[in-house]
């Protein structure tokens, strides 16, 4: 406002001579308001400083109970936001067949929907029987380790001994029984429907409403240079999260062959399910190829006797991983997503706590999205540095 009465009041022959004085006048009055602002940062007191980092924390403390609280709430919604990125360029492909976006979107949901029920039907009665056999082989592996265990536990009770009165009972071992990040990773059917149903239904809204929450953030946006940024950060994060979901399907598609028939060739039952759930869980870093080492060196001591063979199963898997991490992956993403090891897999950890095995999945497109955003925001280039690799 000021600087169009500056312009009004110097109109006239010399209209464009005037406006760049007046142009360099405000500049001069922004420079002297940050200077200003630089200023009052500098003789803050320690007190003050120290408040300030009180309340930061704080505010980070009360955001993480909130998601944490909220979980239910706040997972499928994410999950729908990263499908929505992942599918929304179909539904484009869809409307510049002069499909309209409405229907293109019921077409993507129904076929989504479609693949999982096929997929689901296809896979529940081998997954059922696996998952009833889960504390049988973790109790014959118990039996296979009892001499070693046996051992431990002399060990112990002499220990207990020395500190315990004379004539107290050892107390019985527990029985064998799944191991409870089994429960939290599968968790029951009907929250695993209920939980999908409210993925799909909120994918489908996102994906029938268009480009409508872009168009209402540069709308609500003042500056026309932010508005260009959002523009830039949401086609990059939805190019970024479509490149890595498909690049990493494909990745462990092949990986999943792989290990099917290495362990067909080791004779192992049902090769292709772990195929299968290779294919899965290799999408959550680190925490996934820990956790089918565990299943695979329990099923292993439940139906073979030889230790060499039992330790063969997960070592095959151990091998074909660690190519796959350093051969494979690196050539195949190339520059594409370049992420700080150690930040994704405290990242991997923070949010498998906080949301379980969704929030393990959806930490690396959470950190790829948090990446391009401090690219583009000077604020947050300290943030890009320790995200970048």
């Amino acid at each position: 406002m000021v600087s169009g009465i500056l312009l009004r009041f110097l109109g006239g022959a010399s209209y464009g001579r005037y406006r760049a004085r007046a142009s360099w006048v405000l500049q001069t009055f922004h420079a002297t308001g940050q200077d200003h602002h630089w200023v009052e940062q500098a003789h803050m007191t320690g007190w003050e400083r120290a408040q300030a980092v009180g309340i930061v924390m704080l505010a980070t403390l009360a955001g993480i109970g909130a998601l944490y609280v909220g979980r239910a709430f706040f997972v499928p919604l994410a999950l729908a936001l990263l499908l929505n990125a992942l599918l929304r360029p179909l539904v484009r492909g869809l409307e510049r067949l002069r499909v309209s976006t409405v229907v293109g979107a019921t077409m993507v949901s129904l076929g989504l929907l479609g693949a999982l029920v096929v997929g689901g039907f296809a896979l529940v009665n081998p997954v059922r029987e696996w998952v009833s056999q889960l504390p049988a082989s973790f109790e014959a592996a118990g039996r296979k380790l009892a001499p070693a265990r046996e051992s431990l536990e002399q060990v112990s009770q002499a220990t207990h001994a020395l500190r315990e009165p004379s004539g107290a009972l050892p107390a019985a071992p527990a029985p064998p029984a799944v191991p409870p990040f089994l429960v939290q990773l599968f968790g029951t059917t009907a929250a695993l429907v209920a939980g999908l149903t409210e993925v799909l239904l909120l994918l489908y809204l996102l994906l029938a409403s268009g480009d409508l929450f872009l168009r209402k953030l540069v709308e609500v946006l003042p500056v026309f240079r932010d508005k260009r940024t959002a523009v830039e950060v949401t086609e990059q994060v939805q190019q970024a999260v479509t490149q890595y979901i498909v690049t990493t399907l494909v990745i462990n598609i092949g990986q999943g062959v792989v290990v099917g028939f290495a362990l067909w060739g080791l004779g192992m039952h049902s090769p292709w399910l772990w195929g299968g759930l290779t294919v899965v869980l290799e999408f959550i870093p680190y925490l996934g190829a820990t956790g089918m080492i565990i299943l695979l060196t329990a099923a292993a001591f439940s139906q073979f006797d030889p230790i060499g063979h039992i330790l063969l199963v997960p070592g095959t898997y151990l091998v074909i991983t660690a190519l796959q991490n350093n051969l494979v992956s690196p050539l195949v993403y190339g520059q594409r997503l370049k992420l700080n090891p150690v930040a994704v897999l405290v990242g991997v950890l923070f949010w498998w706590l906080l949301w379980g095995v969704a929030g393990a999945f959806l930490a690396v497109p959470f950190f790829a999205t948090l990446k391009i955003l401090a690219d583009h925001v000077e604020s947050l280039t300290p943030m890009a540095t320790f995200l970048g690799e």
